[in-house]
């Protein structure tokens, strides 16, 4: 009889076992979907951040109005940083790409002292843009606002391509997930059955039949949650070893955010699958159960 019911205990113990690891590696296919987002909506920033815009500057302005004019242009809202890039850098990058020295060709230097500003990612899309560039165009000694809108408006097509993608990979992925979590449990409880239907039989309540599946379901789910947010931080690890520029693409919010949502996913998936699972053999008749 001991001998049986350790058997028992195991044959229980290897069906937790299965039942949270498949409920984790789920919840981790989930949560590296949830930071693909963010690392994609990171990059998204990163990229329009690093676009520069250059303010030309009129042939007369003095070094005490440029320093005058960068303090105005990083005060506004709109822009993150600026660069001061003299003639004789323009000079030296046009001799660069050229190949040769234009102030030999032309007799003077073509290049003229600008700003180089980087916006705020929610600014550097063409509606904004506009209004970015009446209000540095009103500033004194600016004579222009210089940017390539045809490399602007690609980059902001090709984001959202790829964000729309991505979202249409996360809903697959969800649907396919919940799928997998909602099979493994109905599996679990599928030999309760009995148990269930005898509960019904003796004048149990549904919910009080529910509600000890729902609550041990809803512990697996957190630790499952648990499992996949520490597979999740070991594999960013090893990545932001290998690929330093990562860590500066994912915020720490950015993160929380992920962990925080594979824990939700794990509770709310897991309730919604144990309360069909457990309503399925509710609703059967006792007769049926032996057939299944």
């Amino acid at each position: 009889m001991a001998k049986k019911h350790k058997i028992n205990r195991l044959t229980l113990l290897n069906a937790k076992i299965t039942s949270v690891v498949s409920v984790t590696l789920v919840l981790l296919l989930l949560g590296l979907t949830v930071l693909t987002f963010f690392v994609g909506k990171g990059i998204t920033a990163y990229v329009k951040e690093n676009m520069s815009f250059s303010v030309m500057l009129s042939e007369d302005v003095t070094d005490l109005q440029i320093t005058d004019l960068r303090k105005r242009l990083d005060a506004m809202p709109f822009v993150k940083s600026s660069l001061f890039i003299s003639k004789e850098q323009a000079k030296e990058q046009l001799i660069e790409d050229l190949g040769e020295d234009p102030e030999e060709l032309l007799g003077y230097n073509p290049a003229t002292d600008c700003i180089d500003i980087y916006l705020h990612s929610n600014y550097a899309n063409s509606d904004s843009l506009t209004m970015v560039s009446q209000k540095i165009k009103a500033q004194t000694n600016v004579d222009d606002l210089l940017y390539r809108q045809e490399a602007l408006d690609l980059v902001n097509d090709n984001l959202a391509r790829i964000s729309a993608i991505l979202l249409v990979l996360s809903l697959i992925l969800l649907f396919i997930s919940f799928t997998l979590i909602r099979n493994t449990i109905r599996l679990s409880i599928y030999s309760k059955r009995f148990i269930i239907n005898t509960m019904r039989l003796v004048g149990a309540t549904n919910s009080f039949i529910r509600r000890p599946f729902i609550i041990k379901n809803i512990v697996d789910g957190i630790f499952a949650g648990l499992l996949a947010n520490a597979l999740i931080m070991g594999l960013l690890y090893y990545v932001g070893e290998q690929y330093a520029d990562l860590r500066s693409v994912l915020q720490t919010q950015d993160l929380i955010y992920v962990f925080a949502s594979v824990i939700v996913l794990g509770i709310v998936i897991t309730y919604l699958s144990t309360l069909l699972a457990v309503n399925h053999y509710l609703k059967m008749k006792a007769n049926h159960l032996y057939y299944i």
